[in-house]
């Protein structure tokens, strides 16, 4: 199977979107003592075009023929093709892009002005994303946890996968389940199945249990930071051709490949939280249950795709009232829109890594 990777980084500027005021409320980061701030959010903020080269690790921003570049590792940054020096580094920060507080407000600000007043974006902005793998954990023989009452997991995160897929469709996204029935799944199947379909995510949905039936709640899962990119990286670029726009390999080139794949697990890793985070916050407000919040583990399903992902478990069906709740047609759809609103706003801000299959 031929493969090409495509790397891009995608910022949004919406119609009906406005500039934030000068009371922007920014994200920082603290890194050697100097405070950060996240380049792609910066840059959605204004409407600044940004395109990410990674092979070079150099970002080109471009708006109403302003123009700079800035490259990870560098205080050096050409703006308008002028050379201008920062005290501190361009630096990566949790898989993205940050740049010191001397870049924003001597460079960025002083280009790239906001505008005097704001109104946000649509309530319903568009999904900005092409296709997601949509996993329903379990199925067949394997019929996952089973609550007090004889409801079974692989039910209930069928159905939402269903209906959620359903959702997402009506939205002009293009969805691939890894399962349809009531079918078993072998796991590097799952894995198979994601990477092959080139899609931009990968939602994998669960419901927990556990011996105390008082436990409850809503958590989301991303690959444990202790799952190693470089290793994860050496073993791609052996299996997976790669190749980037504009950008050729030799056959034998397992190093750089090594080096780019580590790139993109690490940036996949970074939107995997965001998305985990964007989930939460939307369920917070949306359903009956408490938010346990955003977790890591090392499931397999997560560490074998190439491209952001997440395992939902939607809630526990060994508690009583969840068990009962889940049982219900409406609160799994109130689930699957939960999830989809957590989708769309993730994608209206997120840099994406998109792995195109062919």
């Amino acid at each position: 199977m031929i493969r090409k990777i495509l790397v891009v980084l995608i910022i949004l500027f919406l119609s009906g979107c406005v500039t934030l005021p000068t009371g922007e409320n920014i994200a920082t980061y603290s890194i050697g003592g100097v405070t950060y701030y996240p380049l792609v959010t910066l840059c959605d903020l204004r409407g600044v075009a940004m395109q990410y080269d990674v092979l070079l690790r150099t970002a080109y921003l471009d708006k109403d023929g302003q123009q700079v570049s800035l490259r990870v590792g560098d205080g050096l940054v050409l703006v308008n093709n002028n050379a201008r020096h920062l005290n501190s580094p361009i630096d990566i920060y949790q898989g993205t892009i940050a740049v010191p507080r001397q870049f924003k407000e001597q460079i960025f600000d002083m280009l790239f002005k906001p505008a005097a007043l704001v109104s946000r974006r649509p309530e319903l902005a568009k999904i900005k994303l092409r296709k997601i793998v949509i996993d329903a954990g379990h199925g067949g023989n394997d019929p996952g946890a089973i609550g007090k009452s004889g409801l079974k997991e692989k039910d209930v995160n069928l159905d939402i996968a269903k209906r959620l897929s359903i959702l997402l469709k009506a939205e002009g996204v293009e969805t691939v389940l890894t399962r349809s029935t009531d079918r078993s799944v072998p796991l590097s199947m799952r894995v198979n199945i994601a990477n092959r379909t080139g899609a931009d995510l990968f939602i994998s949905i669960h419901s927990n249990a556990a011996r105390s039936r008082a436990l409850s709640g809503f958590e989301v899962y991303y690959v444990a930071p202790s799952v190693s990119d470089v290793k994860r990286a050496a073993l791609t670029s052996r299996s997976t051709a790669l190749n980037l726009k504009n950008a050729d390999f030799a056959s034998d080139a397992w190093e750089l490949k090594a080096i780019v794949w580590d790139m993109i697990y690490a940036n996949s890793r970074a939107e995997s939280i965001e998305l985990s985070r964007s989930l939460c916050k939307v369920m917070d407000s949306s359903i009956e249950s408490d938010i346990l919040g955003v977790k890591n583990a090392r499931f397999q399903v997560l560490r074998g795709i190439t491209m952001p992902g997440i395992l939902i478990e939607v809630g526990f069906v060994s508690n009583l009232n969840e068990g009962r709740l889940l049982k219900t047609g409406s609160y799994r759809e109130k689930l699957a829109a939960g999830i989809l609103e957590g989708i769309r706003n993730y994608s209206q801000d997120r840099a994406l890594v998109e792995v195109i299959s062919r």
